[in-house]
């Protein structure tokens, strides 16, 4: 193959590599080992999120090496850099969880920097743990060079006593465990057993949700997205992505000619028929908004709530991301969706076609029943529904994927943080009929809106998942299951109505409707509105406080800047 001579006159990196001014700034490349033909090359940011605190990221920086050589041959200099992540399995159910939706936009800002900073002309990002996974696409729509995201795959599920577990599992058996129901010896041979391999949580938990919106937006390739961390078949990919954005750079695609109103509404339809996480309610609006589209959290839950759910998916369901894997993948789902127009297929992708092209040779598996053909199924809406009334005006969201009631009718119980909620269900001092009530967790009055986890599982696991209601101006992990209601909005923390319920007001809360009231006259909540007063937090300096000062409402992304549409240059452009 003859080499392909790039003119670099409109690339970022003529900036950092052409003319006699930048003999400085070639002289580090040299320093690197770099040889002038590489130099001469474009430069792309091979971004990921390696680390050392979870299975989730482990695998990344292989993955990267894999990536780098794809890019090599399509004759680009490849430059590997890392950023953040926190990792809401270890974070969840202290005050550490307070960083990990900020740590979605650190991600976001620290690759734009890194980019910026060195004039990189395109871009692959590697991504394994929930935020990290939105917050590498929302750096690719912001910078807007070609680019190409690729998921780091899935854990391996645990075997516990014959049975296929996952983390949730671990989550929910705490709760067993503090009913007495499991033993100290039971606990401990499920922990060590639940989580066999590096990957990313395996239900359909906000990472492979977000990693299904990835091909159904168009950001991935592809099939990419399936295979799970430990295989080597994901390194055949990672080849593949660098070779992919190579092409796009000839062609001069971009990520905002890929993600599109259209592209955003796929992605939601997605999320509906796989039975996603909640979370999809706030990273959709918030990669909307990097590209100066308005797309919010109604939106999306519009969209899902007419979509049909057809795949039966853990937390709800039955399967894991390997059990996809190994019926074909997501390309599978979004075959049966597509044969049922509920897709726009004239998107166009990565790959330089439009989706339905990229998936008019897929043969939809008939002997298996993790994906099922949009004909037969589960239940003819998605498995996340939004929420309306006097008690979230901004809208509100719950996962009923897998939920047998839909209505719940209940007095509210209400605590000011998680730890007090947490502590009142460890101790049982709640009944069945509660509305447990978890406020002051929202973006600002967290801050950082705290995901529940740790409380709703226990409460599963002590057997009342069924019996009481948890809603909250926080969020909820996507592998919490149960009705459980989060993004409630306004916040508690900006005077929301969250803020003014007390102990024993009645609150309706109706999936079927997509209502969430309580039962207060005007005048009632007029007088309680009057006698309340703001809070403060102990996130008084910090990257916390920072977040806190500039983060916005939960239904519009919990974004932290203006986003495309305020735009005067795009970095692309530079």
């Amino acid at each position: 193959m003859a080499e392909y001579v790039w003119d670099k006159s409109h690339l970022p990196s003529r900036h950092v590599s052409v003319g006699p001014e930048r003999a400085p700034h070639r002289s580090y490349y040299y320093a690197m080992g770099m040889t002038e033909e590489e130099i001469a090359q474009p430069l792309v940011g091979v971004a990921t999120c390696w680390n050392e605190a979870a299975p989730c990221n482990i695998a990344l920086s292989r993955q990267a090496q894999s990536v780098k050589k794809g890019v090599k041959e399509g004759f680009g200099t490849p430059r590997e850099f890392t950023t953040i992540t926190v990792t809401d399995g270890i974070a969840m159910g202290h005050q550490g969880m307070k960083s990990s939706l900020a740590s979605r936009d650190a991600i976001a800002d620290t690759v734009e920097l890194t980019m910026r900073g060195h004039s990189y002309d395109a871009m692959v990002t590697l991504a394994g743990c929930d935020k990290s996974l939105p917050g590498m696409m929302m750096a690719m729509l912001r910078l807007n060079v070609p680019s190409v995201f690729i998921y780091g795959g899935s854990i391996l599920p645990g075997k516990f006593q014959g049975r296929d577990v996952t983390v949730v599992d671990v989550f929910e058996a705490v709760g067993q465990h503090a009913a007495g129901n499991m033993s100290d010896e039971d606990l401990h041979a499920l922990e060590c057993v639940a989580c066999p391999s590096a990957g990313a949580c395996g239900g359909q938990f906000t990472a492979n949700t977000m990693a299904t919106v990835s091909e159904a937006i168009g950001l991935a390739l592809p099939g990419s997205a399936g295979a799970p961390a430990p295989y080597e078949d994901r390194d055949r990919w990672a080849v593949a992505s660098g070779r992919a954005v190579m092409e796009l750079l000839k062609k001069n695609i971009r990520p905002r000619d890929i993600v599109t109103l259209k592209a955003l509404e796929n992605a939601a339809v997605v999320v509906g028929a796989t039975g996603g996480s909640t979370n999809a309610g706030l990273h959709l609006p918030a990669m909307a908004h990097e590209a100066g589209i308005r797309f919010t959290m109604d939106d999306v839950a519009a969209i899902m709530r007419r979509t049909p759910y057809i795949a039966d998916l853990k937390p709800g369901g039955k399967y894991v991301a390997l059990d996809v894997h190994n019926v074909g993948g997501i390309p599978v789902i979004i075959k049966a969706l597509l044969d049922a127009g509920l897709l726009h297929g004239d998107c166009m992708t990565v790959t330089g076609k439009t989706l339905a092209e990229n998936h008019k040779d897929v043969v939809f598996p008939t002997d298996q029943d993790v994906i099922y053909p949009v004909s037969k199924a589960i239940t003819p809406t998605g498995g996340v529904v939004g929420l309306k009334g006097n008690l979230a005006p901004d809208g509100a969201i719950v996962k009923v994927a897998g939920l047998k009631v839909q209505r719940f009718e209940g007095t509210a119980l209400c605590f000011d943080c998680e730890e007090d909620a947490f502590a009142a269900v460890e101790q049982r001092a709640y009944k069945a009929g509660d509305v447990i009530v978890i406020r002051y967790e929202g973006p600002k009055g967290g801050p950082g809106m705290r995901e529940m986890l740790s409380t709703t599982a226990a409460i599963y696991g002590q057997g009342m998942g069924e019996a009481v209601a948890l809603i909250t101006d926080g969020r909820f992990s996507g592998g919490t299951r149960g009705f459980c209601v989060g993004h409630v909005g306004p916040e508690a923390a900006v005077g929301g109505p969250i803020g003014l319920v007390k102990n024993g007001d009645k609150i309706i809360i109706d999936a079927t409707t997509g209502t969430i009231e309580v039962v207060l006259s005007d005048e009632e909540m007029a007088k309680r509105r009057a006698e309340w007063k703001p809070r403060g937090t102990d996130y008084n300096a910090g990257a916390l406080w920072k977040y806190a000062q500039l983060v916005g409402p939960a239904h519009l992304g919990a974004v932290t800047h203006p986003g495309g549409e305020a735009e005067t240059h795009c970095y692309a452009d530079i």
